[in-house]
């Protein structure tokens, strides 16, 4: 599946409604809270020396927002340029420097080597490639860099309402990737990582959640 265009316009069609899930916009207090709290347990504290984070498919910029005001120096990459022009619109709201560009996150228009933290939230499900897509991700990073993948198998990522893409249901990930073989993915690229199951914290998406969620946080030689 290669059709960009139409991924791209299915996309931009639901960045109007993007931010009415709980997890996605972070509007209620409680939801917002849980997400400052794993965050803080993911990224080292910003201290002197705030990181460089790069956000690939940024969506809205709801986690941009979040890490930008934990002191972090924040690029955020989506192909949609709608959902790139809601993050744009919400950092400059609250006043949180951060940059977005619009481009491929599997390949992000930025220099390798350059971050500190690259952070994927709900987003391999949806690439063609997403091994080498990981491959490059490990390659944005600066030596003892982390990686962190918000993953999971979401009902919803297979069963959508409305279909996503023509073609989707061939992806490699399509329905989303388990821990087990994300982690036998991402391995031989990093020097160690841990996964840490989200499920049992219904706080973090706003019910409660039956299906497999889960954060990978590995880091770099």
């Amino acid at each position: 599946m290669g059709n960009s265009a139409a991924i791209t316009e299915y996309w931009d069609a639901a960045a109007a409604s993007f931010d009415d899930e709980p997890d996605h916009g972070l509007r209620s207090v409680a939801v917002r809270a849980a997400w400052v709290r794993r965050l803080a347990g993911w990224l080292p504290p910003a201290g002197e020396r705030p990181l460089s984070v790069l956000d690939v498919g940024c969506g809205t910029g709801s986690l941009s927002l979040l890490m930008a005001q934990a002191g972090h120096r924040v690029v955020g990459v989506d192909l949609a340029p709608e959902m790139v022009a809601r993050a744009r619109g919400k950092l400059g709201a609250a006043a949180q420097p951060a940059w977005f560009l619009v481009g491929d996150a599997a390949a992000p228009p930025t220099r390798a080597g350059r971050f500190d933290v690259v952070i994927a939230r709900h987003l391999l499900w949806t690439l063609p490639d997403p091994a080498a897509a990981l491959e490059t991700w490990v390659g944005m990073l600066r030596p003892g860099g982390r990686l962190v993948l918000v993953e999971g198998r979401w009902r919803e990522s297979g069963q959508a309402a409305t279909p996503y893409v023509a073609g989707a249901e061939q992806l490699p990930w399509h329905g989303g990737v388990g821990a087990e073989a994300l982690a036998e993915a991402v391995r031989p690229l990093v020097a160690e990582l841990r996964v840490e199951s989200l499920s049992d914290e219904p706080a973090l998406w706003g019910r409660s959640v039956d299906d497999e969620r889960y954060a990978l946080v590995a880091m770099v030689a």
